[in-house]
């Protein structure tokens, strides 16, 4: 019915580009997980509740989330009885330690997309910090009594309660100033750090869009993944092996 689009004529305001995200070179990658272990308690600033916590809190999500390629709403919304800390060495073949990413904490608690449900095994670092922090929540709920919110998540407050995702950002941040990497950083940077770790190790980018549950291999190749190299050499390498042999 109506032959033009009338919202053109209409001036919208321009919104804020975002900042693009980074990637953590290998030696900060070690130097903050290093300084989540070693950081032994966590406050954020004074009044705040639920947010104190052991370092093994941050430390798994840190592992878990850099090791592994989660996204910081798919952490979140990690429950135990989606994570397997012994796996199946009996199976044929033989089933690692592993979590099933099947929910997030969007709404209706599903994945990004379909092909973001996926099932991950573990690197040993990440099963190792998981143990630490499901015996650390267990003396926790022990301590909390009646006052313990069974939510069944992997990480939570000391109540047990759902992690604010503002507190996330802001421990992590520390630990980043801890680790000497600055304080502009966030959580999701950590999958941004995972994808380009991968590819700086030679793994094809359809395997990464794999394990991080891309549906497109542009996403992995444009929106992911940075070069960790100051200097790309490839080109140059496989010159030089061509007009040496000729």
């Amino acid at each position: 019915m109506v032959s033009r689009n009338v919202a053109a004529l209409a001036d919208t305001p321009r919104g804020q580009e975002g900042r693009p995200s980074k990637s953590l070179t290998p030696g900060q990658a070690v130097a903050i997980i290093a300084a989540a272990q070693a950081l032994p308690v966590m406050e954020l600033r004074p009044g705040l509740k639920d947010v104190r916590r052991p370092a093994d809190l941050m430390y798994a999500y840190i592992v878990l989330s850099l090791l592994a390629g989660l996204r910081t709403d798919e952490a979140r919304a990690l429950r135990w009885d989606r994570v397997d800390l012994d796996g199946d060495p009996h199976a044929a073949p033989p089933v690692p330690p592993h979590v099933a990413v099947w929910r997030s904490v969007r709404v209706h608690g599903d994945t990004k997309t379909d092909r973001s449900r996926r099932t991950l095994a573990l690197p040993q670092a990440a099963a190792d910090a998981l143990r630490d922090l499901h015996d650390s929540q267990a003396r926790e709920q022990a301590e909390a009594g009646e006052h313990w919110q069974d939510t069944g998540l992997v990480f939570t407050t000391q109540h047990g309660a759902a992690l604010d995702p503002a507190n996330v950002r802001k421990m992590f941040k520390r630990v980043c100033r801890a680790a000497g990497a600055g304080d502009d950083w966030t959580p999701r940077e950590l999958r941004t750090s995972f994808v380009s770790l991968m590819s700086h190790h030679g793994v094809s980018t359809e395997e990464i869009a794999r394990l991080v549950g891309h549906t497109s291999t542009r996403t992995t190749e444009v929106v992911y993944r940075r070069e960790l190299r100051p200097v790309i050499t490839t080109g140059a390498e496989i010159m030089d092996k061509v007009f040496r042999a000729s």
